[in-house]
């Protein structure tokens, strides 16, 4: 049966049982851009601490290794998204990553849309209900807490 052409009252995330505004919303647009800014300034604060060469924090600034802070970026996104249901900019902007089906998100799931997001292209292609690529294909998405 073909899905009916959307209309000016649906909302993001109406197609998939979830409340137009307050918990368990859609996670809007701001509230992603500014979470996954924090992480990324966070990862690359561990590159530049641990695996920059140079004398000072100083000396090191200006000069990550683009390589390490993707890795760290990716382990802080699979290691929080597994255990606290979001990564450290999803959690301080109020926001969760949540199965569609009620269950915990388990490992797989942040592994997959984790190693999807460090390809970008995923990420910034969106469905009618602002899921992600990366989302949509490991079956979960980011909500208001």
């Amino acid at each position: 049966m073909p899905t009916p052409p959307s209309t000016a009252q649906d909302w993001p995330g109406k197609r998939l049982g979830l409340p137009e505004r307050g918990p368990r919303s859609i996670a809007r647009p701001g509230r992603r851009f500014a979470a996954i800014i924090l992480d990324w300034i966070i990862a690359t604060s561990i590159s530049v601490v641990f695996f920059t060469p140079g004398e000072t924090i100083l000396d090191r600034l200006g000069a990550s290794n683009a390589t390490a802070t993707l890795v760290a970026f990716a382990i802080l996104q699979v290691a929080f998204i597994s255990t606290a249901g979001g990564s450290l900019g999803h959690l301080v902007f109020g926001m969760r990553v949540v199965p569609l089906t009620p269950a915990w998100v388990g490992v797989l799931r942040p592994l997959g849309r984790t190693a999807l997001l460090c390809l970008f292209i995923p990420a910034v292609i969106w469905d009618r209900d602002q899921r992600g690529m990366h989302d949509r294909l490991v079956g979960t998405v980011l909500v208001r807490r």
